[in-house]
Parts: C-alpha cells; sequence; structure tokens
C-alpha cells in the first residue's frame, strides 16, 4: 500500500510541474529517452510474466502504466513539441489513477 501512495504522489508531482511550467527538457534528452525505454521494457516484462502475489488484473494495470508513461516519456524527448507539458500531466494522471487503483486492488485483495 505504502508504494502505491508513493507512486500517486509521484503522479501528483508530474501533474503540479506540468501545470506550473516550470520542467523543460535538458538539451540532450538520451537520459529522458532511456528512462521511456525502460518502462517500455518493465512493462512487456510485466505482461509476460506478473508478479506473485498480485491479482491478474493488478499486474496488467501496473504493467498498461509503464507502457503508457514509457510512451508519453519517449514522445516528449522525441518530438520535443509544444505539447511536452500536455504529455509530462498525462503521464501524473496515468500514474495518480494506477495507484489509485492498485490500492483499491489491494484493499479488495485483503
Amino acid at each position: 500500500m505504502l508504494s502505491e501512495m508513493i507512486v500517486v504522489l509521484l503522479g501528483a508531482l508530474l501533474i503540479l510541474l506540468a501545470f506550473s511550467g516550470r520542467a523543460s527538457l535538458p538539451a540532450r534528452p538520451a537520459g529522458v529517452i532511456a528512462v521511456g525505454v525502460l518502462f517500455i521494457y518493465l512493462a512487456a516484462r510485466a505482461f509476460s510474466r506478473p508478479e506473485t502475489g498480485v491479482t491478474r488484473g493488478q499486474s496488467n494495470v501496473r504493467a498498461a502504466s509503464l507502457a503508457i508513461v514509457g510512451i508519453l516519456l519517449v514522445n516528449i524527448a522525441l518530438f520535443h513539441t509544444r505539447y511536452s507539458m500536455a504529455l509530462l500531466g498525462i503521464a501524473g494522471v496515468v500514474l495518480v489513477l494506477r495507484g489509485l487503483l492498485s490500492a483499491v486492488f489491494s484493499v479488495a485483495q485483503h
């Protein structure tokens, strides 16, 4: 449950950064692309081998959120559009929803 609250807080931080407009990409966005690709890899791995001790639905929610956030990060870094703050906000919303859904799954399981 604590890890899901951390995910919610991380999503809220991304939303806050997106709305404040104070976040910007580095001049060389290779790190952002690497993190996005890592998230996509972890999502593919989570889809193929679900975690033990959690329901299949909870594992799918976690994997889908990782995939969506990874795709958004790669798009932000590669295309560097004026919509980068909106994409960052969407990534934050995805993480908040993931944390809340996983918390609901966790409570329902126990």
